[in-house]
């Protein structure tokens, strides 16, 4: 049986997902990859002056400092942050209802950017690598976004929207880019790096 050409290639290693994301798991599940859930909580603040790219790079790296005390030699640590950057601004998950209405109203009817950084860890080398995918969302009206949050309370979710749902289905009228990227992981960008990362 023709194995998977990256589980082959990491026989010799233990990857470790740093992500309580169930979307994560899943890709993760979907490479055909072996793989250990290991969370650690961090408090994710940045510096004011960073910018899109800069913030989601910054956290998935300010994720996996944690773990490098403690990381064996075969071990990867994989982390990894989502931002929606729209109008020079960060969207993140939203704290309540209110504030996820005022997140999808600003989105309504404009492109955003989708951007998702993920950090590689090993105990010699990090390596950090992002991704941007421009969203187009139509329209949207105020009892669509009601329905939207109240059925699927997407709090855990930058932007307060996730692509794969109800409003996915009938508000993106656009995307340039991974649409993986905006679920959540650039698997594509996932698979080339590490397939680079290791002899």
């Amino acid at each position: 049986m023709t194995k998977n050409p990256l589980a082959k290639k990491l026989r010799n290693y233990k990857l470790i997902l740093a992500s309580g994301s169930p979307r994560r798991k899943k890709f993760f599940e979907d490479l055909g990859l072996d793989f250990e859930i290991r969370i650690k909580s961090v408090e994710e603040v940045y510096p004011n002056n960073l910018k899109g790219e800069e913030i989601a790079a910054y956290l998935a790296e300010l994720k996996a400092s944690v773990f490098k005390d403690d990381l064996k030699s075969n071990e990867i640590v994989i982390t990894s942050d989502t931002v929606v950057w729209y109008n020079n601004e960060s969207l993140a998950k939203a704290s309540d209802k209110n504030e996820a209405i005022k997140m999808l109203l600003k989105l309504s009817g404009e492109w955003h950017d989708v951007i998702t950084s993920v950090c590689f860890t090993t105990t010699t080398k990090q390596e950090t690598v992002s991704a941007i995918t421009k969203v187009k969302l139509s329209d949207l009206s105020l009892e669509e976004i009601n329905y939207y949050i109240e059925t699927f309370k997407p709090y855990d979710k930058a932007g307060a929207y996730g692509i794969q749902e109800w409003i996915g289905l009938i508000g993106i009228e656009e995307i340039k880019g991974l649409y993986t990227n905006v679920v959540g992981l650039p698997t594509q960008l996932v698979y080339k790096t590490l397939m680079n990362m290791v002899d």
